[in-house]
C-alpha cells in the first residue's frame, strides 16, 4: 500500500488551500480581461485573501460529505445541498438552480437549456475538495468530481474538465512530475474532447520550444468557435502556467494568470495543484504572508450554519473525514481482486510516509470516462438499494400536445446484492398521456464480475391533449421477492 505519515499529508492538504486562496486573490482583479496581461504579483491588499466561489463552493460539498457520509454523495444529493447553501445565479450555476427547481434532476440541470455554459469553468475549480478527501486515489476522487459537475454541466467540456483535475489532484499527492500528472488526468477523460485538445496544444508547444505567449495564440486561435470563458482554453492556460513555469511557483501563476480570461480559476486551480505538489515548502513565505490563513467567501448562505472559517480550520475537517474515506473497505471497489491472491493496493496513514509500492500505471484509465461517455445527454440515474435505474432520452425532452418522445430505461443491478432480478415497470402518467414500453426485465447476476449486469427497455412517451409547463411520469419499479418499490420522477417539460 501507499502510506503517508499524517504530518506530510497534513502539510500537503493545508498547502492545496493555501495555493488555493494566493492563486484565486492573484487572479481575481484581472478575471475577464481578454487582452495578454502582465502582472508581476498581488493587486490587492495585504493580510487577506479576495472572496473567491471557487474555493467557498467546496465548504458545501465539505459540509454535505459530513452530514451523510461519501458513500452517499451523488449528484442529487450535491444538487440538493446547492439549492440550500448556495446564493449565486449567474451563469451556469443560476441554470441549474432553475432547472432543479423545476424538478429536472440532475446531471440533466446541467445538460437542458445549458447550451451556453455547460463548456464553461464552474466546476473544475472545485474540485480540490474530492482530491483531498482521496488523497492518491484518483478514480474515487473523479467519481464524485462527475457527480458534483454534471449538476451544473451535464456532460459537457465542463465536467470532462473536471475530471481532468480531479485526477490530478490527487495523483499529486504521490506522483510529483508535471508530464505524467498531465498524461493521468488525459487518460481519464475522452481522447477527442475540447479539453484534451487544449492539454495536448500546450504539450506539443511547450516540447516543440514555442513560446508561452505564442502558445496562447495557438489555445485562442483553436478555441475560437466556443468564445471566453469556457473549459478547454482555460484549463489550457492551467497547463502552461505549470509546464513554463517549470516548477517556479510564482513564475507558474503569474503564467497563468497573465494569459487572461478567467483568472481567478487558473491561478487558483495551479495554486492549489503545485500546493500539493510541494506541500508547504514550495510555496513563497512571502506570498504565505501577504495571504494570511483566512478563508472569505462570497456564494454561501450562512444564515443556517457554519463553515470553516480559514484554511487551517478547513484542514482539520477533511483531516477529521479520512479515516472514513481512506478505510480499507471503502478503497477496494478501485482495484481487481484476483481469486486466491490478497489485495494490498490503496492508500493509508502510517508513522512515516512510503511510496515504494507506487505504480503509476494504477492511476491511468478511461474506463469511467467510456461508460459516462456512452450515455446519451439528456439522462439521469436514479439510485436504490438493490438497482440503479438509468433514463436516458432520445432528444431534448420537450412535448406538444399529441407529440412522442423516446428513450430507454435500464436497471443496474448492485453488486451488494448478487441474484439476479425480475423487475415489473408501470408508468404513471398524467391524464391522457400514453407511455409504451416492456412491463418485465430480467437482469441477470453480476455475482462472477465486478461490473453490474443490466438490463434495458425502450420507452415511448406520448402527450395527451393537455399538456403542463411541467409535466410528471413516476416509474414504479417492483422486484420479484424485494419489499421496496423504486419510484422515478421522469420529468418532461412542456
Amino acid at each position: 500500500m501507499l502510506q503517508f505519515s499524517e504530518k506530510e499529508l497534513r502539510d500537503r492538504i493545508y498547502a492545496c488551500w493555501i495555493g488555493k486562496n494566493i492563486g484565486g486573490t492573484l487572479g481575481t482583479p484581472y478575471e475577464g480581461t481578454r487582452e495578454l496581461l502582465d502582472i508581476d504579483g498581488f493587486a490587492s491588499k495585504a493580510g487577506e485573501p479576495l472572496p473567491n466561489d471557487d474555493l467557498d463552493l467546496q465548504l458545501v460539498w465539505l459540509r454535505a460529505v459530513n452530514d451523510l457520509g461519501p458513500d452517499a454523495i451523488n449528484s442529487k444529493i450535491l444538487g440538493e445541498y446547492w439549492i440550500s447553501w448556495i446564493t449565486p445565479h449567474w451563469n451556469e450555476y443560476g441554470v441549474c438552480k432553475s432547472n432543479m427547481k423545476d424538478g429536472i434532476l440532475p446531471p440533466m440541470s446541467g445538460e437542458y437549456n445549458n447550451e451556453l455554459w455547460r463548456n464553461s469553468n464552474g466546476a473544475w475549480i472545485r474540485t480540490e475538495i474530492w482530491a483531498c478527501l482521496y488523497p492518491a486515489l484518483p478514480e474515487k476522487a473523479i467519481r464524485l468530481a462527475f457527480e458534483d459537475a454534471s449538476v451544473d454541466h451535464g456532460l459537457g467540456e465542463g465536467t470532462w474538465a473536471a475530471i481532468f483535475v480531479a485526477a490530478m489532484e490527487s495523483a499529486a499527492f504521490a506522483v510529483r512530475d508535471a508530464k505524467l500528472l498531465l498524461e493521468i488526468g488525459l487518460s481519464k477523460i475522452p481522447e477527442d474532447c475540447r479539453v484534451a485538445r487544449s492539454v495536448r496544444i500546450v504539450m506539443k508547444a511547450y516540447e516543440d520550444g514555442v513560446s508561452w505567449k505564442d502558445c496562447r495564440e495557438m489555445l485562442l486561435k483553436d478555441s475560437a468557435d466556443l468564445g471566453w470563458f469556457q473549459a478547454p482554453a482555460n484549463i489550457g492556460f492551467v497547463v502552461l502556467g505549470l509546464l513554463y513555469g517549470e516548477g517556479d511557483y510564482k513564475k507558474s501563476l503569474i503564467l497563468a494568470v497573465n494569459c487572461g480570461d478567467d483568472t481567478d480559476c487558473t491561478g487558483a486551480t495551479l495554486g492549489s495543484l503545485m500546493g500539493i505538489m510541494g506541500g508547504m515548502d514550495g510555496i513563497p513565505k512571502d506570498w504565505m504572508a501577504y495571504i494570511g490563513d483566512e478563508i472569505k467567501s462570497i456564494c454561501l448562505t450562512n444564515g443556517h450554519g457554519r463553515f470553516p472559517v480559514n484554511c487551517t480550520e478547513l484542514t482539520r475537517c477533511i483531516f477529521n473525514l479520512l479515516p472514513v474515506t481512506l478505510r480499507r473497505d471503502h478503497q477496494k471497489m478501485l482495484y481487481s481482486l484476483t481469486k486466491g491472491q490478497e489485495d494490498t493496493s490503496g492508500v493509508c496513514i502510517g508513522e512515516k510516509t512510503d511510496l515504494s509500492a507506487l505504480n503509476v500505471k494504477d492511476f491511468y484509465g478511461r474506463d469511467f470516462a467510456n461508460a459516462i461517455g456512452s450515455r446519451k445527454p439528456y439522462s439521469f440515474t436514479w439510485e436504490s438499494v438493490y438497482a440503479d435505474v438509468l433514463v436516458e432520452f432520445d432528444e431534448k425532452p420537450v412535448l406538444k400536445p399529441g407529440e412522442a418522445l423516446s428513450g430507454t430505461v435500464t436497471m443496474l443491478n448492485r453488486a451488494q446484492l448478487p441474484e439476479q432480478k425480475h423487475y415489473r415497470l408501470r408508468f404513471l402518467a398524467p391524464e391522457g398521456w400514453q407511455v409504451e414500453s416492456a412491463r418485465n426485465l430480467w437482469a441477470p447476476s453480476p455475482r462472477y464480475t465486478r461490473e453490474q449486469q443490466h438490463a434495458s427497455t425502450p420507452f415511448v412517451i406520448r402527450a395527451g391533449e393537455t399538456v403542463e409547463a411541467v409535466n410528471r411520469i413516476i416509474l414504479e419499479i417492483t422486484c420479484a421477492g424485494r419489499p421496496t418499490p423504486i419510484l422515478v420522477p421522469i420529468q418532461v417539460m412542456g
